[in-house]
């Protein structure tokens, strides 16, 4: 009997301990709005290093400090070089932010990063004179200022429609710099770009396994990173911020995959993932982000990631046959088009930009309105 009752005592503490762990795991998901509450007293130092890593979680639609601490260790795991470039430009646009004074909640969310991040991260890739180039940092520094001064001018644009500034300063400015610098320029060289479609020289059957590799592949792209084991460290940062944002992200660079399939692109396009990120990209924004995730809105990102990967391939071409790269483009416009639609079984799921949150505690929120809008309306009081 003595030892029943042990036994009895024993096991409430160990679903007790479960219990802590499972509660310990949800408060490291979403937004993790507890923390900027946290660190409101806290030296500077330490309120930037937050503010950073939301930035650098924002370039995949996340808005989790710790999700954005796994994707920068999964960009240094991939490349040292790569992860320094994209740090120095994270730091420089989101101190620029700081000092010329823009929206403090802004800054501390992490939208003043992250575009300057992303053009770091393309001026490293682009780069013909190799790792540890050091006078690189100089126009990285440049390009990562200009952008948080594109971003606050796009805003008060974009914000008569209610529409997110996202990466146009991104895309605008990495075109910018490789149209003024060439391949050919002594102090910046680069690469030049493909079009997608072109021949391939030798051609060889297509691979199978390597085709269904691009797809985690085209969420690593989105940082400009092709190695597997740090794209899948990527997703698994999105996966901890939202699973459905996560589970758009694979069917978004699985659509685009298929896409490029469907009119012959090169397979390297397919095995390095280029041909998925832009419809991933388009696939997250509408399924459960910037809409409120229900049966139409998923088909709705579906059709957004078909859009947006077809207009990344003929966006490719198009640039390519200059050299210059179409970047996120594609996505970009495709989901800032679907952001202008008014049709009334859309609109109805359409979040304003300032309270998007995660897609899962928007789903909740949804749910309780209407809960409570049906019981309004269903109220016989005077």
């Amino acid at each position: 009997m003595d030892t029943k009752a042990e036994v009895k005592q024993v096991t409430p503490s160990i679903s007790g301990l479960r219990q802590h762990a499972a509660n310990r795991l949800l408060r490291c998901t979403g937004d993790m709005v507890y923390v900027d509450e946290y660190i409101e007293d806290k030296p500077f130092v330490l309120q930037l290093a937050v503010w950073s890593l939301r930035g650098v979680a924002r370039v995949i639609l996340a808005n989790n400090p710790l999700s954005g601490a796994l994707i920068l260790a999964a960009l240094y795991w991939a490349s040292p070089w790569q992860g320094l470039l994209g740090t120095v430009g994270l730091l420089v646009s989101t101190l620029t932010a700081v000092i010329i004074g823009q929206d403090s909640a802004e800054v501390s969310g992490g939208l003043h990063g992250f575009n300057g991040m992303l053009v770091s991260l393309l001026m490293g890739v682009f780069s013909s004179a190799g790792d540890w180039y050091w006078w690189l940092l100089l126009p990285v520094c440049l390009s990562s200022a200009t952008c948080t001064i594109l971003f606050s001018g796009l805003a008060s644009v974009l914000d008569r429609w209610d529409l997110p500034v996202a990466v146009y300063p991104f895309n605008i400015i990495i075109l910018l710099y490789l149209l003024c610098t060439g391949p050919d320029n002594p102090h910046y060289p680069h690469h030049l770009t493909t079009p997608p479609v072109a021949l391939e020289p030798n051609f060889t059957q297509l691979s199978a396994v390597q085709v269904v590799r691009g797809i985690p592949l085209g969420v690593g792209q989105i940082f400009a990173c092709g190695a597997l084991g740090p794209s899948l460290l990527i997703l698994g940062a999105v996966l901890l911020y939202s699973p459905l944002l996560a589970v758009h992200a694979l069917v978004g660079s699985g659509i685009g995959t298929a896409a490029g399939l469907s009119v012959a692109v090169r397979h390297g396009s397919l095995y390095s993932g280029l041909s998925g990120f832009n419809g991933a990209l388009g696939c997250m924004a509408v399924g459960g982000l910037f809409f409120t995730f229900s049966w139409r809105t998923h088909l709705f990102a579906i059709a957004s990631a078909f859009l947006s990967a077809y207009a990344d391939i003929a966006l490719s071409n198009l640039l390519g046959t200059v050299g210059l790269p179409a970047c996120s483009w594609a996505a970009t416009l495709t989901f800032t088009l679907m952001l202008l639609l008014t049709g009334r079984s859309l609109s109805v799921y359409r979040i304003p930009v300032g309270q998007v949150r995660a897609p899962e505690y928007n789903l909740r929120t949804r749910s309780r309105w209407e809960a409570g809008h049906t019981s309004d309306r269903d109220s016989t009081d005077v």
